[in-house]
C-alpha cells in the first residue's frame, strides 16, 4: 500500500531548540527511536549521537540479516532508516518489506526520517520513481544545495554544501513539500507530513568518512565524483555549519506529533 495526497499542507516550522535546563517535568524516561541499518558495521552516525545527546535510546534493527521490524510506532518516539549501498530498486524481500513497511509511520503520523536509501525507499512508497542519473552521474563528496521557501520556513540556516554517497536519485512525491534542491538530483529533501527524506549524509563523522573514502574508493571514479583529499578539504569548510543544522533539525523532528491529517491510501 502506498500513501499520497493531492492537498496542499501548510509547512509548520520547527519549534526553536529546548531548553538547556532540564526540570522535573523532563525526566519522564523517552521512548526509544527506531533505526533501520543495512550493513553489520554501519552506525547511525551523527543522528545517532544527536538523539542519544538528547536522551533518547535507539532500538537498533537491520531486517537485512533477520531483524523484525514493529508492526506499529506507538512504542516509538520515530523512526529512521539510513542509507546503504544496495538500490531502492532491487528485488530483495527486505528491500521490499522496508519500503512497505513505511507505509506504518506515515498511517501512523510518526516523525520517519530516510537518509540517502532510505529517503529513496520513502519516495517510492509514496509512489515516485527512483532511478539513476541519465548521464551516469553521481555525488560522491559535497555538493550544493538550495533550500527552497518552505525549507527555510521549516529549519533556517541551512549549510551551503552537505556531504553525499549516491548514484541515484528520486522524484518529488506526489503531495509532498521540496524542502532543498540540488544540480544533477534536483530533489535532494521532501517533506510529507511527518516524513522527511534526505538524499545527503549529515549523519557522516570524521570517522566514518574515513571508511567510505578508503573502501568505497571505486564510486570515486564515477563521472561527478569528488577526489579522496576534496572531501576531507571541503569538510573543513562546511561541515561545522551542516552539523549545526542537523542539531536544530533533529530536535525539530523529534518534536513532531500526529495531526489531523487527510490521508488518501492507494493500492
Amino acid at each position: 500500500m502506498s500513501f499520497r495526497s493531492d492537498q496542499t499542507r501548510v509547512v509548520v516550522p520547527f519549534a526553536s531548540r529546548r531548553p538547556a535546563v532540564v526540570t522535573p517535568v523532563d525526566r519522564t524516561p523517552l521512548r526509544p527511536v527506531l533505526i533501520v541499518l543495512h550493513q553489520e558495521t554501519s552506525t547511525p552516525g551523527r543522528i545517532g549521537n544527536a538523539l542519544r545527546a538528547m536522551g533518547y535510546p535507539l532500538d537498533i534493527r537491520r531486517p537485512r540479516f533477520g531483524d523484525e521490524l514493529p508492526d506499529t510506532l506507538e512504542a516509538h518516539a520515530g523512526a529512521v532508516i539510513f542509507g546503504g549501498p544496495m538500490s531502492a530498486n532491487d528485488p530483495d524481500d527486505y528491500v521490499r518489506r522496508e519500503i512497505d513497511w513505511i507505509a506504518i509511520p506515515l498511517r501512523e503520523q510518526r516523525p520517519f526520517l530516510g537518509i540517502c536509501l532510505g529517503a529513496q525507499m520513502l519516495a517510492r512508497q509514496l509512489g515516485a520513481k527512483v532511478a539513476p542519473h541519465p548521464q551516469g552521474r553521481v555525488e560522491v563528496g559535497y555538493y550544493p544545495v538550495r533550500p527552497t521557501a518552505a525549507g527555510r520556513a521549516l529549519c533556517p540556516d541551512w549549510p551551503a554544501r552537505v556531504y553525499h554517497w549516491h548514484g541515484e536519485g528520486f522524484q518529488l512525491p506526489a503531495g509532498a513539500d521540496l524542502l532543498a534542491a540540488g544540480d544533477d538530483f534536483p530533489v535532494q529533501a521532501f517533506q510529507f507530513g511527518n516524513a522527511f527524506g534526505l538524499q545527503f549524509h549529515p549523519d557522516v563523522t570524521y570517522a566514518m568518512m574515513h571508511r567510505w573514502t578508503a573502501r568505497g574508493c571505486a564510486r570515486m571514479d564515477s563521472p561527478g565524483a569528488q577526489p579522496r583529499h576534496q572531501h576531507f578539504a571541503e569538510r573543513a569548510v562546511h561541515d561545522a555549519a551542516e552539523r549545526a543544522w542537523l542539531t536544530h533539525f533533529i530536535d525539530g523532528w523529534t518534536a513532531r506529533v500526529p495531526q489531523p491529517m487527510m490521508l488518501q491510501a492507494a493500492e
